[in-house]
């Protein structure tokens, strides 16, 4: 594997260095970190092993990839070294909301730029990441990428004008699940279950409905019908569902997110 560089040590780049490391992808000497104050960025090496090199010249010499991994309000302060000293390396970011046009400023002399956006079950190697590219990936290159976000988990080339759409479903699903099992916790615990029995249940229920889907074999809405019988408490709930609008309620959660990733790239 290539010697990487992180600029930036937070939860994103704690969860791919993670995943690399576990899945011997690479070993710690061939990964390399910086984060601004260098907090974050020496806490990470001391767990994991890899190099902290606060000096960008040193850290991104030896880099043949460098994966952007700072805040993403942090890029129009970059420092301006910065396009000098990526010149001819492969720049992947995981930044939210910048789009491949707006980090060819920062990095123009890179010999390509990867745009992805991981979510946040990376940090367990479940990610769904999509990523796209400036120009054509080289054969090595989209090795190198795959790779990498197969530490994470799925991954899926996508064109860059659906970045928006599954930033909402895939960035932004997770907290709309976690939310969802919050709820079915509380209406649980409403109908008189002890409180810890009614977060083991709604958590249980959850995993095993989401793994009775991913067999793939039925949909959605087969496997709902199938737990429905006419007049039975599934249908009585289902009900409630539909006069409270739910499909419409989360179509509509969806694309305010939608609509706010695209005010952010466009802010960018």
């Amino acid at each position: 594997m290539a010697s990487i560089a992180f600029l930036g040590a937070g939860n994103l780049a704690s969860a791919i260095v993670r995943g690399l490391l576990d899945e011997k992808v690479c070993a710690p000497a061939d990964l390399a970190c910086t984060s601004k104050g260098g907090i974050s960025a020496g806490k990470l090496a001391a767990e994991t092993g890899i190099t902290h090199e606060a000096d960008l010249v040193r850290l991104l010499g030896a880099a043949d990839l460098v994966i952007v991994a700072f805040k993403p309000q942090s890029l129009t302060t970059a420092d301006p070294r910065l396009a000098e000293l990526t010149r001819g390396k492969l720049v992947l970011s995981v930044l939210a909301g910048k789009t491949l046009a707006t980090l060819a400023k920062t990095f123009p002399h890179a010999r390509n730029l990867v745009r992805t956006m991981p979510n946040t079950p990376a940090a367990i190697g479940a990610s769904f990441t999509p990523y796209c590219s400036l120009t054509p990936l080289t054969l090595a290159d989209r090795t190198l990428v795959g790779r990498l976000l197969d530490a994470l988990g799925e991954y899926i080339a996508l064109d860059e004008k659906y970045f928006d759409a599954l930033t909402a479903v895939g960035g932004s699903g997770p907290a709309f699940l976690f939310e969802f099992v919050s709820g079915l916790r509380d209406a649980g615990i409403a109908a008189g279950l002890p409180d810890d029995v009614a977060y083991h249940a709604a958590l249980e229920t959850t995993l095993g409905a989401a793994r009775l889907l991913a067999r793939g074999d039925q949909s959605p809405e087969t496997l709902r019908d199938k737990v429905t019988s006419p007049n039975g408490t599934t249908a009585a709930g289902l009900q409630v569902l539909a006069t409270r609008q739910f499909r419409a309620t989360l179509k509509e959660t969806i694309l305010a997110a939608t609509k706010r990733a695209g005010e952010l790239s466009r802010d960018a």
